[in-house]
């Protein structure tokens, strides 16, 4: 029995709030002593992320600004476990804390949503294409040069309002957060993995806490995917050793197959016009170690250009 209320960190967008939600109802499925009323709190805390929409993430200090406070509230006590999107945690976590838990992955891949329903290879020449993510900008630009990529922050419901006041005439989203929000409808094309390769981690939950909480690291064990995991271990092994920053578009996606591991990466110019991409495969329990392998070939094979070094 929890002698106090289990304090969940999360932002405070919709989407947040609904994969907090979901991360609490599994938790009290889990244990029972957590049903009783008041035994799970949501704590909203607002990040820098969501508080400075007026500029480029790259600009400010990258996704990790989704995280920076409330990793300092579990480091701080406040909190005992944190939810985010995987894609916005740093490559390299604060020592006091690890990722205790990574749900079954969503549907990783991202959508075109378009306001005549027009397809990406139909958009017209000049078309604006919302998006403020870097990779989505390099590898639109990879197959459509002619498009004009228009900088859009905010959560789903900010850019969709954008698109529907006429700003942009598309825009770029990950299927997940559509999915989450009951907002799969208004869908114009799922991109496929040739032309839109996913983030690093997207479409996965991960839960944060501090290292040496045993308690909390045993309440989110039954919620884990090893499969998830290993996958998303391996893309972050990948990241790791290219050492990217927010300014160089890096995509990854790992996915498993009977008892083997696949992993593919991809090194982009921010302007679409040079790409450098490559795939490991091997044992799930050497995921890791194949997302660092891919990670050192794509270094090499990009060279300084691509301005890792």
């Amino acid at each position: 029995m929890l002698s106090r209320p289990l304090r969940i960190g999360t932002r405070g967008s919709p989407m947040a709030l609904h994969q907090t939600a979901l991360v609490r109802d599994r938790l009290v499925a889990a244990h029972a002593d957590l049903a009783v009323a008041g035994a799970v709190e949501t704590v909203t805390i607002r990040t820098t992320g969501d508080r400075v929409q007026t500029r480029l993430l790259a600009e400010i200090g990258g996704k990790g600004l989704f995280a920076k406070e409330i990793e300092e509230a579990l480091i701080e006590g406040r909190i005992d476990l944190a939810v985010h999107s995987l894609k916005d945690l740093e490559t390299w976590l604060p020592k006091e804390l690890a990722i205790a838990c990574v749900l079954p992955r969503d549907d990783p891949r991202d959508v075109l949503v378009s306001g005549d329903g027009a397809r990406l290879a139909a958009l017209p020449a000049g078309g604006r294409l919302g998006t403020a993510s870097l990779r989505r900008q390099a590898q639109l630009l990879r197959h459509r040069p002619d498009l004009a990529i228009v900088p859009v922050r905010g959560n789903v419901n900010t850019r969709m309002a954008k698109l529907h006041a006429g700003e942009v005439d598309a825009v770029v989203l990950a299927l997940c957060g559509l999915e989450r929000l009951g907002l799969t409808g208004c869908t114009t094309e799922i991109l496929p993995r040739e032309i839109m390769l996913p983030a690093v981690g997207q479409g996965a939950l991960a839960i944060e806490c501090r290292a040496d909480d045993e308690q909390a690291l045993r309440l989110v064990e039954p919620l884990h995917d090893p499969n998830c995991a290993a996958c998303v271990s391996a893309e972050r092994a990948m990241l790791a050793a290219l050492d990217g920053s927010c300014r160089t578009p890096i995509a990854g996606f790992a996915e498993i197959e009977g008892n083997r591991l696949t992993i593919e990466g991809l090194l982009l110019q921010p302007d679409g016009s040079c790409e450098v991409r490559g795939r490991r495969e091997g044992a799930i329990n050497d995921g890791e170690l194949l997302g660092t392998e891919l990670g050192n070939e794509l270094r090499r094979r990009a060279g300084p250009a691509f301005g890792l070094d």
